[in-house]
């Protein structure tokens, strides 16, 4: 597939090189709302390479066969661009270093051939994929922080804290080695793994176009779900990038003040707030919201629970998608019994509200977010 840059190719412009290398020989730049875009061999454009090549001192086309080489034969290895001088990927690789994770652990599903993927990075920094087969395709649950800071008390993840965000190509990195390692093409992917993805705003959308434009897999903007706890700014800052992805809200609570005790982050944001801004996203791409609703036995899974969710979203074109909470040993939370989930899903249902359960994939092999990388994490500890 041939890879535009926009532009004629013989047109020189003034090259430029994205970024400053951080203490760690990252490269990273500012962006203009003062989020921090991480920068390495696959997070950067076409243009962006184009201007390394020429820096380089080689000509644009040589952008194009590397572009390619990355993002549509996903290569596991820079030694694998056979048509691309070595001197050239050298240079490059200097200032951009290649992502390739070290594939530590898989977890296969006995249920439901879910598999569970712990990669780990240049830096020691480990994060969890999830690959999950469905009807409609095979999906793949993405990280995009190493940590999170949101400090939900049902979720994994937030143990220990926030260490880095990732980088786009560090996304990327993800889904394509799931692929290579499966052999089966990508066709839908969550940001729904360790992170929240408007917390790192500018290398999650950057990810998103690369993901979804030309030159690399291409998948549709409609078939990528980004779940958030609710980062009001980010999401109307979502809304303006007129992107057709899908927005899912964890809501996991029917009222501010339940919100707050489970989820630090509703101290920032009420759902006065938030739910106008979901409203206000709604209104420009017109893609059915989805409120994520983690029951927690004698928490939140009470008839007056259902009543509270049926008038806070009546009316909107939306879905509640039901998840029994995975436990988690340190948040001391247990999910209430199937007929207890089947009766809070007929009682939204009587509200009027599209209700769904979700399928309980890989519930066998610390499906929860987090629960692998902090077993891994306990193990290196323990050595």
């Amino acid at each position: 597939m041939s890879v535009g840059t926009g532009q004629d190719e013989k047109e020189m412009r003034p090259a430029a090189e994205p970024g400053l290398n951080d203490a760690a020989g990252r490269r990273e730049r500012e962006d203009r709302d003062g989020s921090v875009i991480r920068y390495d061999l696959q997070s950067l454009t076409i243009d962006e390479l184009t201007d390394a090549v020429r820096l380089a001192g080689e000509k644009p086309f040589r952008a194009k066969q590397i572009y390619q080489w990355l993002h549509e034969k996903i290569v596991a290895g820079p030694e694998e661009m056979t048509n691309v001088p070595k001197k050239l990927i050298d240079a490059l690789t200097e200032k951009y270093p290649f992502v390739s994770p070290e594939i530590r652990t898989v977890q296969v599903s006995k249920i439901d051939g879910t598999r569970k993927y712990l990669f780990r990075f240049a830096d020691d920094c480990y994060v969890e994929s999830v690959y999950m087969v469905y009807q409609h395709g095979h999906s793949v649950c993405i990280s995009t922080q190493n940590g999170c800071r949101m400090g939900c008390r049902f979720c994994a993840s937030t143990i220990g804290g926030l260490t880095r965000n990732l980088s786009a190509g560090e996304m990327l990195a993800q889904v394509y080695a799931i692929q290579r390692e499966t052999g089966e093409r990508v066709s839908n992917i969550v940001l729904m793994g360790t992170g929240e993805p408007l917390d790192n705003y500018a290398n999650v959308v950057r990810f998103i176009r690369m993901i979804t434009g030309p030159g690399g897999l291409n998948i549709s903007e409609r078939n990528i779900t980004l779940s958030t706890c609710g980062i009001v700014p980010g999401i109307l800052k979502l809304r303006d990038e007129k992107l057709m992805i899908n927005l899912a809200l964890s809501l996991h609570a029917p009222n501010d003040q339940m919100r707050r005790e489970i989820m630090p982050i509703a101290r920032r944001y009420s759902l006065s707030e938030i739910i106008p801004a979901l409203k206000s996203y709604y209104s420009v791409n017109r893609r059915r919201l989805t409120f994520e609703y983690s029951l927690i036995h004698g928490v939140n899974d009470s008839d007056d629970a259902a009543r509270q969710i049926a008038s806070l979203i009546g009316g909107m074109n939306a879905l509640v998608n039901l998840i029994p909470v995975n436990p988690v040993r340190e948040a001391g939370f247990k999910a209430p019994d199937r007929t207890h989930v089947l009766n809070f899903k007929k009682k939204l249902e009587n509200y009027g509200i599209h209700v769904t359960i979700r399928r309980e994939m890989g519930r066998d092999i610390d499906g929860a977010c987090g629960q692998l990388r902090k077993r891994c994490s306990e193990m290196e500890t323990d050595r």
